[in-house]
């Protein structure tokens, strides 16, 4: 270990399947932001998982830790981190109280991913029948929760600009508590040179749709497209194909293959880019979710323009300048997928504005240099930025102290468990030894 390098903690409850979730190439996005100043140190919760990266490329340590567990404050004494990286609200309410105490000057950063309340608030409301509203996620219970970490944590990085301006607008949440931080990959010559050799629209054949089983939106959407959907593109297209790939496919998507109907459901595949490209159009007709859609930052990266929904393209632009369709019924969305399937000059014009959504978004390093800037400027005023966050003081005090204690409680219990078993054991032994005896 570079003993000049400052060290950096990541804790998270996943770890990190670049090649199965969007979650995860993210969150490797950061970590290539990051090592170049810092020993990073990847701390889980989680048990091995079939995609995650090898961390071990990066030079990254992996730490499993368990939830009240005292050794992770031993850890944290003997690591000394200048910087711990929440990976999402929920691995903050567990660690964040014991990180406050244990390394208090550590700067304590939140990424939130996409907001989870809001992603689930719009879920509860569509599988109600409801027509969803910004009271239906104020008033939520995981709002409540996913704000108060985010008042706690020193700095939040937001990936959708449009869940900063909820943010400071609905939940008056103040900008030097967070920071935009979208999709990292796309800022140096290889992207521009890749653009610059994407293939044709005579070059591509079929419809795809991709996305992992783990996330609610996604496992809608492929049940929608295949139900409603895709029934009145086949009859207007009767030898069309889609092909649907994501890993962790629960049994009732898996089941929707149906090579006679053009129905395909692939599962998991390695190079998500490579079938995309192949690809002429990405159907994502996407009812709920929250945050930037991987999928269709990766695929107008992959030259596929896309048909998809308001939600879909939420945090990456305006429908009327959209690379591809943005439909708001079955029948749309199927008029969109056949007309820009069978279209050339269409298809291209739309594959030119994705490009153009891309360099405005992604290409620019901008993002990167604010967030440079912004920690920078919070570490060498640490004590003043907190002071200036009285309510997120307030709720390490009230939050973090009821957690601990409830914590410490579970401590305990864990240990009155352990000894009971462990007394048990020692009766047994002796028993044993009392037959033996002569």
């Amino acid at each position: 270990m570079d003993m000049n390098r400052k060290n950096l903690l990541i804790i998270s409850l996943t770890w990190p399947e670049p090649a199965a979730t969007a979650a995860g190439s993210r969150m490797l996005q950061l970590i290539g932001f990051f090592r170049e100043e810092y020993h990073i140190t990847y701390a889980s919760t989680a048990s091995e998982v079939l995609y995650a990266a090898d961390l071990s490329l990066w030079q990254i340590e992996k730490v499993k830790i368990n939830v009240n567990d005292q050794v992770f404050d031993s850890m944290l004494l003997e690591l000394k981190p200048q910087v711990v990286l929440f990976d999402r609200f929920l691995a903050e309410e567990q660690f964040g109280w014991r990180v406050a105490e244990f390394a208090p000057h550590a700067l304590r950063i939140l990424d939130t991913e996409d907001l989870h309340s809001l992603r689930s608030s719009r879920r509860d409301a569509f599988l109600s029948g409801k027509i969803w509203n910004s009271q239906l996620w104020i008033t939520s219970e995981l709002a409540k929760r996913e704000i108060a970490a985010i008042y706690r944590s020193d700095l939040s990085l937001i990936i959708s600009s449009f869940e900063i301006q909820a943010l400071t607008e609905i939940f008056q949440v103040p900008l030097a508590l967070i920071v935009y931080v979208p999709y990292l990959p796309y800022h140096d010559s290889r992207h521009e040179v890749a653009l610059q050799k994407l293939k044709g629209f005579d070059e591509r054949e079929d419809f795809v749709s991709i996305g992992t089983g783990k996330h609610a939106p996604n496992t809608d959407s492929f049940e929608w497209l295949a139900m409603e959907i895709w029934p009145i593109i086949r009859n207007r297209m009767p030898e069309a194909k889609v092909h649907i790939y994501g890993a962790y496919l629960p049994a009732n998507i898996s089941k929707l293959h149906d090579p006679k109907s053009g129905f395909y459901v692939h599962g998991w595949v390695n190079d998500a880019p490579e079938v995309l490209g192949r690809a002429r159009v990405l159907l994502a007709p996407l009812r709920f979710g929250a945050g930037i859609k991987g999928k269709l930052v990766e695929s107008m990266m992959s030259g596929t323009p896309s048909v998809t929904t308001q939600m879909g393209i939420e945090g990456l632009g305006f429908a009327a300048e959209w690379g591809g369709v943005v439909a708001h019924n079955p029948e749309d969305f199927a008029a969109g997928a056949v007309s820009l399937y069978s279209n050339r000059d269409r298809w291209t014009a739309e594959q030119r504005k994705g490009t153009h959504i891309l360099k405005r978004e992604f290409f620019a390093k901008s993002h990167t240099a604010e967030l440079s800037v912004r920690l920078l400027d919070i570490r060498g005023h640490l004590d003043t930025h907190r002071e200036r966050n009285f309510i997120g003081g307030m709720l390490v005090h009230h939050r973090h102290a009821s957690t601990k204690y409830l914590s410490k409680y579970i401590e305990e219990k864990n240990k009155d468990q352990e000894n009971a078993q462990f007394s048990k054991g020692i009766t047994t032994f002796e028993k044993g030894l009392d037959r033996d005896l002569p």
